[in-house]
């Protein structure tokens, strides 16, 4: 607190506290004032040792409110003046208040009294303090988004906004569903013989196509596991008798696919899959709370494994 004081205190003051209580003295504090109010910020004492009793904080750059029609001031230079003739070092040199609110009024060209010039200050910077939290909202809504959309790619959204709300997540049972797994034909050898690096850009490529295709139709994505990929209709979202024509045709198009596709490490060899289906019904549940995961369960399930695993590719 005590070098807070010094800021608004002249030398004379400092050196003698009996000047505290001069006219002179607030003369001079005035002149901080003046700084602040130019500068828009809050005047801080230096950080030295042994305090210098002629310090003297920078004047304000008034040159960039000049840009500014609300910030404007025509004859800044005079403005710099007075704060320059506030706190002259001889305190018989310093003007009077009285002498000082003449020059304020010469220097205000719209001749405002002090309350309108407040009350026009705090309307501005409310308007301004509206913007910016406006703005700060706009952009928290869009990380939200982008939080979201991460959150649904994981999740149903339906069970996404249960957990986002704290809501226990309870097993449920499907009547109808069809499910769909496929895997890649020889994928532990063309794994040995290639680098943990080309394996994830194959898978990346290959799977990045069929999350496309799947999106064509009205199933969900399970999981991926490996070169393993599973695919339900029907569930999260019942669609009564449509699920084995969505997976059928999903299914279609995505073996369509792999007949054109090719290795990237080694563009002579085609990626050959086994795909399964079989139609059921099925029970649902999140296990887990790090990571949680949207599983299937049940005989359907067992079933279109068995129908991908012994099928042929």
């Amino acid at each position: 607190e005590k070098r807070i004081n010094r800021v608004y205190r002249p030398p004379e003051a400092n050196a003698d506290e009996t000047q505290i209580y001069q006219p002179t003295t607030d003369v001079y504090s005035f002149a901080i004032i003046l700084i602040e109010i130019g500068g828009r910020t809050e005047i801080s004492p230096p950080e030295e040792q042994v305090y210098d009793p002629l310090w003297r904080p920078e004047l304000p750059d008034l040159e960039d409110h000049d840009k500014d029609p609300d910030n404007s001031l025509p004859l800044a230079n005079k403005y710099l003046d007075l704060i320059k003739h506030c706190w002259d070092e001889r305190p018989s040199a310093r003007p009077s208040f009285t002498d000082i609110k003449k020059q304020l009024h010469n220097i205000n060209p719209n001749k405002e009294n002090p309350v309108d010039m407040m009350m026009k200050l705090m309307e501005k910077y409310s308007k301004h303090l509206e913007s910016l939290v406006s703005e700060r909202t706009m952009e928290l809504v869009e990380e939200k988004k982008k939080t979201d959309r991460l959150l649904y790619a994981m999740l149903p959204k339906s069970i996404a906004e249960d957990l986002k709300q704290g809501n226990p997540i309870s097993a449920e049972k499907y009547d109808q569903s069809t499910i769909f797994f496929s895997d890649i034909v020889g994928f532990t050898h063309l794994s040995s013989s290639s680098t943990p690096l080309e394996v994830v850009e194959l898978l990346n490529q290959m799977y990045t196509a069929f999350d496309s295709i799947i999106d064509e139709h009205d199933v969900y994505k399970v999981e991926t596991i490996g070169d393993a990929y599973m695919v339900v209709s029907g569930v999260p979202t019942r669609n009564g008798l449509k699920h084995a024509e969505e997976i059928c045709t999903m299914a279609i198009k995505i073996v369509m696919f792999c007949r054109g596709f090719r290795v990237p490490h080694r563009p002579n060899q085609i990626v050959n899959i086994r795909a399964g289906v079989h139609s059921g019904p099925v029970v649902t549940g999140v296990v887990g709370l790090k990571m949680p995961r949207y599983c299937l369960f049940g005989d359907t399930v067992n079933m279109a494994s068995r129908m991908e695993s012994t099928g042929e590719a």
